[in-house]
């Protein structure tokens, strides 16, 4: 099966317009856009590549941002475009992260790759996007690359859901190395910060966090999900302020990595 086949039929079947909706789930997406405000400015262009359904582009756009969304999802386009208030100043297209030829060099701000390296598998395809995605940016512009951690998935899908001898039998996760291996047919390619720098290394960029973004939330979205607000703050807060400890973000399911182009 081809990436482009397994994710069609996997986004045509996932919710992904509700994602983020859950107490538990808000703590990924509260996270990011927090970071994002940090070098966010009056003026300011933005680009969302793999926008979904267009959480993040609608947000923004809906305090006075201009946006330029990419989705790759003919499905997810649809949803984004019936989530478009007439008062957006955002637009859609349809292209692939690793070619956006369509876009000129030195554009935005701010560009978010917050999916597509979710479902890259070729290395080649992997530093096309990242370079797409620096290409776009003017120099002094800030990118948030967002890769789901191999780590919290063997906790969570092999030992907490109790799948760890399929992950093994299936020559997904080495029981040696624990070195997960990921195809099309599994949609997500998973990272350790060691694959991440390994990627960065050749870019002229300059790394500016490195951020765990749900942390414990799924391990604990029955806790999260039922706890009062005042608590839900104090959680936040907590989390905020562990999101970057080194010992901790591996075991995030979500990280974020956040550097400025020189």
């Amino acid at each position: 099966m081809d990436t482009f086949k397994a994710l069609e039929s996997y986004y045509n079947a996932y919710d992904e317009n509700s994602r983020l909706s859950s107490r538990h789930g808000s703590i990924e997406f509260l996270t990011t856009v927090e970071y994002i405000k940090k070098y966010l400015k009056s003026g300011m262009k933005i680009l969302e590549i793999g926008a979904g359904t267009g959480r993040y582009s609608h947000y923004f756009a809906r305090l006075g941002y201009e946006v330029d969304a990419v989705e790759l999802m003919p499905c997810n386009i649809e949803l984004f475009n019936n989530n478009t208030e007439p008062s957006e100043k955002v637009t859609i297209s349809q292209a692939n992260a690793t070619d956006l030829s369509d876009f000129s060099s030195d554009t935005y701000d701010i560009t978010l790759l917050l999916g597509p390296m979710y479902h890259l598998f070729n290395h080649d395809d992997k530093i096309s996007a990242l370079s797409e995605a620096i290409r776009v940016t003017k120099k002094g512009g800030i990118i948030f690359s967002a890769y789901c951690s191999a780590d919290a998935s063997i906790l969570q899908f092999g030992f907490i859901k109790g799948k760890i001898n399929y992950l093994i039998d299936n020559k997904m996760l080495d029981p040696v190395t624990f070195k997960i291996h990921s195809e099309p047919k599994d949609i997500f390619e998973l990272y350790t910060k060691s694959d991440i720098d390994s990627l960065m290394e050749r870019f002229d960029v300059e790394r500016l966090h490195f951020v765990g973004t749900d942390m414990a939330a799924h391990y604990l979205p029955d806790t999260i999900d039922n706890i009062d607000d005042k608590t839900f703050e104090i959680y936040f807060r907590y989390h905020m302020s562990i999101c970057e400890r080194p010992d901790m973000v591996g075991a995030s399911n979500h990280i974020l990595d956040i550097f400025m182009v020189s």
